[in-house]
This record gives C-alpha cells, sequence and structure tokens, in this order.
C-alpha cells in the first residue's frame, strides 16, 4: 500500500498525554479510512476533514 501523505498529520506520540487522548482515536479513524476505503477523491476529502476535526479538539483541550 502507497503511503498517504496527510498521515502524518495524524501521529499523536509526541504530545502531552491529555492531548493524546484526544488525538488518537482521530488517528485510529484515519487508518480504518485509509486501509478500507479505496483510494480517490473522496478519501482524500475525507481524511482532510477529519484532520480539521482533530485540529479544533486538539485546540479546544489545549486552549486558555
Amino acid at each position: 500500500m502507497e503511503k498517504e501523505h496527510i498521515m502524518q498529520f495524524f501521529v499523536f506520540e509526541h504530545l502531552p498525554d491529555h492531548l493524546k487522548k484526544v488525538s488518537q482515536p482521530f488517528s485510529e479513524m484515519a487508518e480504518a479510512i485509509v486501509e478500507n476505503l479505496p483510494r480517490n477523491p473522496e478519501r482524500t476529502v475525507a481524511l482532510r476533514k477529519l484532520l480539521e476535526a482533530k485540529d479544533a479538539a486538539v485546540r479546544a483541550v489545549a486552549a486558555k
């Protein structure tokens, strides 16, 4: 399977524990999308939108 460029943004191991808990489910979903959906423009959109949602969720927890 060819590696997806966007998957690098779903890595969460480097985050503090309280942000890992938020980020990890998004990473798992991204992996499931790559494993189970055909590679096409709609899969790319799904991954991009999931990344947007992950970023927003992490910011919600990290916000002061």
